[in-house]
């Protein structure tokens, strides 16, 4: 291939289709070689070099994807060795593994041979299309990659598109979403990277984690034996909760504030690894693969597939912050629109440290009426209003019917209740399972249920609906346009609580192939969903936050964080929410009760204030001093909510570990900046022991200095929006740009504003 066959639009940045072929044979000139051999001299990676030809750039990112004379595409940083590049698409197949074995899913043999064909550019909208075409001789198989991006974003968005353009059928076992390489610190070298990454876990979630990248990717010496390492460090998922086990997000940082950022966006398995390749960082994103999900797709001649999406973003200074807030921007401008993003209302829901999944009318009623009149929008009864069952209701759900004896005279009467006190009635679901108890299980045809080795999957009570099939859909169907369209219920709580495995075998597919399957389908479900009522609200829940991913989020309106019951253990999963949805989607529970102490009831409404009030516990056995607490706390959000939906996230103590005794997060919005500041006691010993240190931060004292940049040299005063009757005192530093803060009794936590004049209805610090 001559340089010349690839001008075009090398910038990727004109709005105008350009399209670019290779040689009509798209044959590369040279095989078999390996993609870690360094050449001999410094007059041949020259010449080389100069052989290479820009395809595309994006210049926020600093990253080029480069050809070579054989037809090679590469992906990462300028200026980089070749070979600390990897191909631009990583495939495995039965019959075509890697070059190099080991734990890695690069170095593949189908990914070395991929040969470039052409690219093009379009807009579409404010989105910037290219497409680079890539194609193996060897199997012709075609690869289409998509890489999306906005002008002046500091993100890119990639898809790949597989077609089997051969004569005999391949078996896909891995295909790469994004891969690249390049990555080093500031010093030119990986020994200044730092990895984050997140753990997930029921009651647990976004629990950020972080290690010197030396720590899991050691030095090799590579020039003694000539190859990189066999090994990564990696993380994936398992099963159907997507985020059971870690969030599908990670980042590499440097010391001087450079960070790369990247996430992937499936609800049906997903992978991505990272290590040293020639000196630099690599990094590689997947979807489902056979090796941990059981994934495997069988192309046949002129059959096709696509991968899941996986997201980069980047930021040359403000290092977690910066990402994260361009992440934030990103997801705002790729999910689905709906009024619900702008619009905040607080939202009362009858099961948390509440009813717990016992709902009747009697108990009800006057939660309605304290809900409504404490500020509540939306009242969702939770779990339980369908039982009807004397041995219980978890593995007899599926025909979602009223119960007659918990609603005598029917649930309308509830329903109605909630509309006269000026709420949208909401109501709790599951609608991916049935019970085994349930007629469903019998009168939905088998093909409707998930299943393996041909029998029928059960889980904790519960059969499984693959919503590809059209009874499973109908059934669906009917259920949500009874409640909305009959019952006129406005908010729909879909929970998600068992873990179905690897998927579903339908035919010859492959379990993994089949949850992928379904997993498209229940997005296409929940969007015909919206078409068809698009004023309908809808809450992803998985037991709490165990399906946190954007495939789901780009449809649904909001977001479970949790599941945790214990206020004091609530703050590090509320303050890291916004690392895993937008701060306007993330619903934090909100529970006071009436046992609880004026510092109690604040402690757990100040810490869903920058996110989506979840509120819950027995308002009506409250003190009237208690429930103006409550009343105040719902004003105060009403407030400031507005300005949530345009604001990005910030973490002026980092992100915060499990047993911090200080935690801090806020939004830097237009008007003005929020920060919240929870003051936790040392936790003892769940196991018996004594107290145990868990401030990364500090002794865990009544003061604590934050510092925030982004504010530094701002003349400001610091204002105390909640609660109104804590004796917190602020300072502000502008020079230093350093915020100290005084909680004098530990369990307290307080919102602060950070403006140029202190906003009505609130009192300085």
């Amino acid at each position: 291939m001559e340089t010349g066959d690839l001008r075009g639009d090398h910038t990727g940045g004109a709005s105008r289709a350009v399209e670019c072929r290779a040689p009509a044979d798209g044959r590369r000139r040279a095989y078999g070689r390996l993609v870690h051999h360094r050449k001999g001299t410094a007059l041949t990676t020259a010449v080389e070099a100069a052989e290479r030809s820009l395809l595309w750039s994006h210049e926020a990112l600093g990253l080029h994807a480069l050809a070579d004379s054989a037809g090679s595409v590469r992906l990462g940083a300028p200026g980089q060795d070749w070979n600390s590049l990897l191909p631009l698409v990583e495939v495995t197949a039965t019959g075509h593994g890697r070059i190099w074995s080991g734990e890695r899913f690069t170095d593949t043999a189908i990914g070395d041979r991929l040969t470039y064909r052409g690219h093009e550019t379009l807009q579409d909208g404010d989105w910037q299309c290219t497409t680079i075409r890539l194609a193996d001789p060897a199997t012709g198989l075609a690869a289409d990659i998509t890489l999306r991006t906005c002008p002046g974003a500091g993100f890119l968005r990639s898809q790949v598109r597989l077609v089997n353009e051969g004569s005999t059928p391949l078996r896909l076992e891995s295909v790469s979403s994004l891969a690249l390489g390049g990555i080093v610190d500031a010093m030119g070298s990986v020994d200044g990277l730092t990895l984050h990454w997140a753990d997930n876990d029921w009651l647990a979630e976004c629990r950020w984690r972080h290690a010197v990248f030396r720590d899991h990717v050691v030095p090799l010496n590579r020039s003694a034996h000539g190859h990189e390492g066999r090994g990564c460090f990696e993380r994936c998922s398992q099963g159907s909760w997507s985020t059971g086990r870690h969030l599908p997000i990670a980042a590499l940082t440097d010391r001087r504030g450079r960070a790369w950022l990247w996430q992937i966006e499936s609800s049906a398995g997903w992978r991505y690894e990272t290590g040293e390749r020639e000196g630099a960082a690599y990094l590689a994103l997947f979807g489902p693969d056979d090796a941990h999900h059981q994934w495997r797709e069988t192309l046949a001649p002129g059959q096709e597939f696509t991968t899941v999406p996986a997201v980069l973003v980047g930021a040359e200074t403000g290092g977690l912050d910066a990402v994260f807030g361009e992440l934030t921007a990103y997801r705002r401008r790729m999910r689905r629109s709906h009024q619900d993003h702008t619009a905040l209302p607080v939202i009362y829901n009858d099961y948390m440290n509440t009813l717990m999944g016992d709902p009747t009318t009697d108990k009800l009623l006057p939660l309605i009426e304290a809900a409504g009149a404490a500020g509540a929008e939306v009242f969702v009864i939770d779990a339980g209003w369908y039982d009807d069952d004397a041995q219980g209701w978890w593995d007899a759900v599926g025909a979602w019917e009223a119960s007659g004896s918990r609603f005598p005279g029917g649930i309308q009467k509830v329903l109605d209740a909630i509309r006269e006190h000026g709420m949208t009635p909401g109501l709790w679901l599951e609608p991916e399972v049935v019970g085994v108890r349930s007629p469903l299980a019998r009168t939905l045809p088998s093909e409707a249920f998930f299943r393996r080795g041909g029998v029928r999957v059960t889980e904790h009570g519960r059969h499984h609906l693959d919503l590809r099939h059209p009874a499973a859909r109908a059934h669906l169907d009917q259920v949500v346009d009874r409640l909305v369209g009959d019952w006129g219920v406005g908010y729909l709580k879909f929970d998600y609580n068992i873990n179905i495995g690897p998927g579903t075998e339908n035919g010859p597919e492959s379990a993994g192939a089949g949850l992928l399957g379904h997993h498209r389908a229940h997005l296409d479900w929940l969007g015909s969903l919206l078409d068809r009522h698009p004023g309908l609200v809808l809450e992803n829940c998985a037991s709490g936050g165990l399906r946190m991913d954007y495939a789901q989020l780009a449809v649904v309106q909001l977001q479970s964080t949790s599941d945790q019951q214990d206020p004091l253990r609530y703050p590090p999963i509320a303050a890291a929410a916004a690392t895993a949805v937008t701060p306007e989607q993330a619903a934090v529970w909100a529970y006071p009760q009436p046992h609880f102490s004026p510092d109690g009831i604040a402690f757990t409404l100040t810490g869903a204030m920058l996110g989506r009030i979840h509120l819950s516990g027995f308002l009506d056995r409250m003190s009237p001093e208690q429930f103006e607490l409550v009343r105040s706390g719902i004003s105060v959000y009403k407030a400031l909510r507005s300005e949530i939906p345009d604001s990005l996230p910030f973490w002026p103590l980092g992100l915060p570990s499990w047993e911090d005794t200080w935690i801090a997060s806020g939004l830097r919005g237009q008007s003005a900046t929020w920060l919240t500041l929870w003051r936790r006691e040392s936790a003892a010993d769940e196991r018996g022991g004594g107290p145990r240190p868990r401030d990364q931060h500090g002794t865990g004292d009544s003061v604590r200095t934050v510092t925030i940049p982004h504010l530094r040299g701002v003349r400001l005063r610091p204002t105390l929006l909640h609660p109104a009757t804590a004796d917190a005192t602020a300072a502000w530093d502008a020079a230093r740009g350093q915020l100290t803060v005084s909680l004098p009794r530990p369990n307290t936590a307080v919102l602060l504003c950070l403006s140029a004049e202190p906003p009505a209805q609130s009192r300085e610090a």
